[in-house]
């Protein structure tokens, strides 16, 4: 499982509402498989989460995370979509570390 974790992305601003899930699902896996976005074979997307907009994407190698996380941009478009949407990509992290008084998500 750990090594799992070090092949997942986090994506915020996905495009909630607007088509069905298995579809942005879809739009999700071509864009992290595409070479221009810094992309690779995608093993599993996961969308939509408890959090609306997020979407986790785990790729087959672990290389590939380090070449999306340095792309700057990542615009998400599709024929299907009305315009390009900004995507905020970061890496996946379930380090939590709790304190008496609070718990703490990093």
């Amino acid at each position: 499982q750990a090594a799992r974790s070090t092949r997942t992305i986090v994506i915020a601003g996905v495009p909630a509402g607007l088509l069905q899930d298995d579809v942005m699902a879809d739009i999700l896996t071509i864009h992290f498989q595409m070479s221009r976005n810094n992309g690779g074979d995608v093993e599993e997307v996961t969308y939509p989460t408890r959090s609306q907009g997020v979407a986790y994407i785990t790729f087959e190698d672990q290389g590939v995370v380090e070449r999306v996380l340095k792309k700057e941009q990542h615009l998400l478009q599709d024929k299907r979509l009305s315009r390009r949407y900004p995507l905020t990509v970061t890496r996946y992290c379930r380090k939590v570390s709790s304190s008496p008084l609070h718990l703490i998500v990093l």
